[in-house]
């Protein structure tokens, strides 16, 4: 029998070997920035879609199993899966880790694109990487905007996605419950949530990106003994000329605040649906979590229809994949061998 990775990776091949015979395309991948990379990920790259030039760092065999390891606001993508790909790796996983949108090296290409950070561009961006560099399939590994980014891909374009894992949940937004308060205690570690609906809160990123970063990697994982080498190391991701204006517009619009982007109204539309994912899925909580406390998944349950399993990494927090590395390698590795 062929397995599906096997299939998967025959398929990654051919679709690398067309791009070499076809030309760029939609989007062209240009190793290098400067000589900037990141020890254990190598070179920077870039491609461009419809909106963005991404950047992105690309380890392990060409034609290995592809896994998009997708990173979570406001952590480093480098220190959130240098130890995750050097896990995966070896295995036979091709592992891309991009910078979202408002991120480090990754730009908008129009000047008049509106700079926004809701769910469903999250979503379209990683389908739109994936058309770039002609990824036909890919499992999807993220936690919180990078695990949204990869419910709402794998509930809108399952076709795309070989298996999926999420921190914390399933993460599609309920926009249509944007304002049904959660239990104190919860609301509580949103403050930043609230902080951005106001002009005040604008103003405060804008002029202390690293002082409110601090203040969230302490408080979302409040059991994680960071160094001051590894905030320096993400320090540049905050420094992206679109990052106020992304960010702000993704907490806003999520609490109903502010409007989407016209080009984004349909898919918004269908992920008020609350789509189930029927992909091969593992969920993970940190125990240690300072923003979602854990459980046992069976609050959303219900929205995978497909394989499924959970489980709780005990210290973890919320930036758990930097926190507990081979914990969150496992569960790639488990959600690929369910399908």
């Amino acid at each position: 029998m062929i397995s599906r990775r096997s299939v998967t990776g025959a398929m990654t091949a051919a679709a690398t070997g067309a791009a070499g015979l076809l030309g760029a395309g939609a989007g062209s991948a240009s190793a290098g920035d400067g000589g900037r990379g990141a020890p254990g990920l190598g070179p920077l790259y870039r491609v461009r879609t419809g909106e963005l030039e991404i950047a992105y760092h690309v380890t392990g065999p060409a034609g290995g199993t592809p896994v998009i390891l997708l990173h979570g606001w406001p952590f480093s993508p480098v220190g959130s899966y240098r130890e995750v790909a050097a896990a995966l790796a070896p295995r036979g996983y091709r592992c891309y880790v991009p910078y979202l949108r408002g991120h480090g090296r990754t730009r908008f290409l129009r000047a008049a694109t509106f700079r926004s950070g809701q769910q469903a561009a999250l979503g379209a961006d990683l389908i739109a990487f994936m058309d770039a560099l002609r990824l036909p399939r890919a499992l999807f590994a993220g936690y919180d905007w990078g695990g949204r980014a990869g419910d709402v891909a794998a509930a809108l374009w399952p076709e795309r996605c070989t298996g999926l894992v999420s921190v914390n949940g399933y993460l599609i937004q309920n926009l249509a419950a944007a304002d049904k308060p959660l239990a104190p205690a919860v609301e509580e570690g949103l403050w930043y949530f609230f902080y951005f609906l106001t002009e005040r809160g604008r103003e405060g990123l804008r002029r202390d990106r690293e002082g409110l970063a601090r203040v969230v990697w302490h408080r979302n994982s409040p059991a994680w003994d960071f160094t001051e080498a590894e905030f320096a190391e993400t320090a540049p991701l905050w420094r992206n000329p679109d990052y106020v204006d992304v960010v702000i517009h993704s907490y806003r619009h999520r609490m109903a605040a502010a409007p989407g982007a016209p080009q984004y109204a349909d898919l918004e539309r269908r992920l008020l649906d609350q789509p189930v994912i029927t992909v091969p899925s593992v969920t993970l909580d940190g125990g240690a979590d300072g923003v979602t406390p854990p459980t046992d998944g069976s609050g959303y349950a219900a929205h995978f229809s497909g394989p499924w399993t959970h489980h709780v990494v005990p210290g973890a927090g919320h930036n758990l994949p930097q926190e507990r590395p081979n914990a969150f390698a496992a569960a790639v590795l488990e959600a690929d061998g369910m399908g």
